[in-house]
């Protein structure tokens, strides 16, 4: 013992580093133990679904996954593999997965999508973008937009997750907890904007549109990867050397915020008898009012210069509002009147949260909008954090257009939230 400590201490340099090693070696063993831990729960739990007896003339659920292999860096597939598969096997239901190839091909393979029972998007904020886009285009859309979707986050960026799923550092809590819930079969509503531009096909957003400076400073955070944690201070700093204030000048035109309808019921009831509807028909045109139908009231547009340094037009998806009586977007206005410090420091809280009104900013609550810029605008917009060359564009709300499946945790706290 005396001979192995005195060896030790004559070769200290060495013994340091071999405890580092040798501590930072069970640290990793030891999360790789509890990740599997967490695994193997989710599993159980998912077989406790697949073992429930079903008729035997009913048919299995079909699943249909959207898998984006090259979200994460190229990880999600492994991720998927790992930590989804697993649970959506065990829970019964007939999963079939669809692997995309390149950027687009998920609205592609929407409009040959036959008819399922579910959809998953396993994926990032870009695949969930790609699905919705090419799910609301179908011609068929007003019935396959009642298809229920789920969402595995494996993405970079997950904008929906923090909506849906309780918070979790653990990656693989994260993705199991996410699958568990579409198990679970809780849903919400959640709104989505439709983009189209003049000539080309609607593009749909689930969290919204920017256009501007802390959006294109935004995106070259990553250049600057050997900083480490100053990159995105970085990024915007330079961005700041090129023409100061970076104004961004277009004209909108906005409609107000729209009464909420109340929502259809899930279940419909059965169809009424020959007799009885024969009745309701006389009756509705007894009573109906004659005379000429009358003219819808204009709509009341509001229009408004703008010389900003960003614009955000956002869904209400983040902060979900149940009971809400009213529908509408929220459209941020960036002051333009800002110092070179305060853009650096703004941009950071805007990688944090993108769709956040900054003090200081005008705050718009619309319906419908149309964006006009000046003819040789340059630049792109970010839908859902995917790039689109900027144009004019007129931007609709679609309230409760979706259905997402969400951890029962979450939607109680929203039920709760709304009640107080």
């Amino acid at each position: 013992m005396a001979k192995v400590l005195a060896a030790l201490r004559n070769h200290w340099k060495k013994s340091t580093f071999g405890a580092c090693l040798l501590g930072w070696g069970g640290h990793w063993l030891y999360g790789k133990h509890c990740d599997n831990l967490l695994r193997r729960a989710a599993c159980q739990e998912a077989q406790a679904f697949g073992n429930q007896l079903i008729p035997a003339t009913m048919p299995l659920k079909k699943a249909t996954v959207f898998l984006n292999p090259a979200a994460c860096k190229g990880k999600a597939g492994n991720l998927f593999e790992k930590n989804a598969a697993p649970i959506l096997h065990l829970s019964g239901l007939d999963v079939t997965v669809v692997k995309t190839d390149y950027e687009g091909q998920a609205k592609k393979l929407l409009e040959l999508m036959e008819n399922t029972d579910l959809i998953i998007i396993a994926g990032g904020d870009g695949t969930v973008q790609e699905v919705v886009t090419g799910l609301l285009r179908r011609a068929d859309e007003a019935a396959f937009s009642k298809i229920p979707i789920g969402f595995i986050p494996l993405g970079k960026t997950c904008s929906l997750s923090h909506t849906l799923y309780p918070e979790s550092t653990n990656q693989v809590q994260h993705i199991t907890n996410a699958t568990l819930a579409i198990l679970k079969g809780e849903t919400v509503p959640l709104d989505v904007l439709q983009i189209k531009g003049e000539k080309e096909q609607p593009v749909f957003a689930v969290s919204g549109l920017r256009w501007g400076s802390y959006r294109d400073a935004g995106v070259k955070v990553s250049k600057y990867w050997y900083l480490g944690p100053l990159k995105t201070k970085a990024a915007h700093f330079f961005s700041t050397f090129k023409e100061w204030p970076q104004k961004h000048q277009a004209a909108l035109m906005y409609l107000g915020p729209t009464e909420r309808p109340p929502e259809e019921p899930e279940e419909k009831s059965s169809r009424p008898p020959l007799h009885v509807r024969i009745y309701r028909r006389l009756l509705s045109y007894w009573l109906s009012p004659k005379g000429f139908p009358q003219e819808a009231a204009p709509e009341d547009w509001e229009e408004l210069k703008l010389s900003t340094l960003e614009l955000c037009i956002a869904t209400q998806n983040r902060q979900l509002d149940l009971t809400r009586t009213e529908d509408f977007m929220d459209i941020c206005i960036e002051a333009e009147s800002v110092s070179k410090g305060q853009f650096v420091h703004r941009g950071s809280q805007k990688m944090r949260d993108p769709h956040m009104c900054l003090e200081g900013s005008q705050h718009i609550q619309a319906s419908r909008c149309i964006l006009k810029l000046p003819e040789g605008t340059e630049g792109f917009f970010g839908i859902d954090n995917e790039e689109y060359e900027a144009m004019p564009v007129e931007v609709k709300l679609l309230p409760r257009k979706l259905r997402f499946f969400c951890d029962p945790r979450m939607r109680e706290q929203l039920l709760q939230a709304a009640v107080q």
